[in-house]
């Protein structure tokens, strides 16, 4: 079985995948009036990932860094002058200043979960298009605020799923699409991997590079423990949602485009419960019921042919076949024969330019790009109620048209939360 692959190891290898992505070569010179000035918020790991992907683009200048840790500010800095020596970009510790700036078209976001929302949102008032991390929101709720608020403002936004512009989901959609397997019944979906022990908390004072009140913005107050911030955030569902919320977007993405999952019915979890200081689940498990469609979320491959050798997946079950993929691989079996491709469905979608060239195209004909805000609502929103199944440790029923849970007002009062009035800045 190959050994799964950790968030580190994806992060490494999704750089260089994701270089091959998105820099295309282009020797023309591009004016500087033509050019799209962006500004990066967020410069942990992923934040020093776009940082590098949209600096390789001739059509970008990217003209401020902003984060609330100065040692991360002060490093991307220099990694930025390393890759354009003649960068004017400055750096800013308040994102709020980032947005006051008139000269900046749009802003990536990499910060934290809990604060995705909310600064897309400030973004799209001060008239700028985002280039979001996902997951895209804390919350249902937030999620629909944000889909109000980009069509208020006119804006344009791109969930940051880099594995959607990859040839291979756009040939998974083809295939599933064309009727290859039939009628798609059910799909089975897997991460595995567990989170790090966390041990016990370790309290102290924060770091004096650190702005650690404003880290938790509008999250509950918590005293400063290292294992709270930055990298391992993710597995305290003050911020996040753990392995599970962190890998959904990548791999619950192909089943959307695929095979658009409508009227959600009933949402049912069970997991295990970490050791040490975090609440994210260890492991979870999650059924979901649609009006078309069964899925299935593990975090160990399911007993399917040629799960097994995969860390993610997805198997898409038919009345005429089935098909397998993860990032990078596909394999489609009909009447016991298994194969790649199959060459008579022709190409029906128009292959990407790379996710972020992507972006900015759509910011320049003012036009949504395929991981658009409207289409990554639907893909996030399971993955929400599944985490509250979980904590709630029951089966639930939802109403797709209301978007709310019949019937129960304590599993509905997990769709939103309230901020910390400090930082309830929407």
């Amino acid at each position: 079985m190959n050994q799964p692959l950790s968030r580190r190891d994806f992060l490494k290898q999704g750089s260089a995948a994701a270089f091959a992505l998105t820099y295309l070569p282009n020797l023309r010179k591009v004016a500087p009036s033509d050019r799209l000035r962006i500004a990066h918020i967020g410069l942990g790991g992923m934040g020093n990932n776009h940082m590098g992907w949209f600096a390789k683009l001739p059509e970008v200048e990217i003209v401020a860094l902003c984060d609330l840790d100065q040692d991360h500010l002060n490093g991307t800095l220099k990694k930025l002058g390393e890759l354009r020596p003649d960068t004017k970009a400055q750096g800013f510790a308040d994102f709020r200043q980032v947005l006051d700036r008139k000269d900046i078209d749009a802003v990536t976001v990499a910060t934290p979960d809990h604060w995705h929302a909310q600064i897309a949102m400030l973004a799209f008032e001060a008239g700028k298009d985002v280039y979001g991390e996902k997951p895209l929101s804390f919350d249902v709720r937030e999620g629909q605020r944000m889909l109000k608020s980009l069509k208020r403002h006119n804006r344009v936004f791109q969930l940051g799923t880099q594995i959607h512009a990859t040839d291979n989901y756009h040939r998974v959609v083809e295939l599933i699409r064309s009727g290859a397997i039939g009628n798609v019944h059910t799909v089975r979906l897997w991460k595995t991997g567990l989170p790090p022990e966390l041990g016990p908390a370790r309290y102290q004072e924060p770091p004096p590079t650190l702005n650690w009140d404003m880290w938790l913005g509008p999250a509950p107050y918590s005293l400063y423990t290292p294992q709270r911030c930055h990298f391992t955030y993710r597995y305290f569902l003050d911020y996040s949602g753990g392995v599970f919320q962190d890998f959904w977007s990548h791999i619950a993405d192909i089943a959307w485009w695929s095979v658009q999952p409508k009227n959600l019915k009933t949402v049912s979890a069970r997991g295990e419960a970490p050791e040490g200081i975090g609440d994210a689940p260890k492991r979870i498990a999650v059924d979901y019921e649609f009006e078309n469609l069964k899925l299935y979320w593990t975090s160990e491959p399911p007993n399917v042919p040629g799960a097994e050798k995969r860390g993610i997946g997805a198997f898409f079950e038919g009345d005429k076949g089935t098909l397998i993929c993860d990032y990078n691989s596909r394999e489609i079996t009909i009447n016991g024969q298994t194969m790649t491709d199959i060459p008579e469905v022709a190409q029906s979608i128009p292959r990407s330019p790379g996710h972020q060239q992507n972006f900015v195209d759509a910011v320049k004909a003012r036009t949504q790009p395929e991981s658009n805000l409207e289409y990554a609502r639907q893909m996030t929103m399971p993955m929400h109620l599944g985490l509250i199944s979980y904590r709630l440790g029951r089966k639930l029923e939802w109403n797709a048209r209301k978007e709310k849970f019949r019937g129960d007002g304590e599993a509905n009062g997990f769709l939103s939360r309230e901020y910390r009035s400090k930082w309830d800045l929407t």
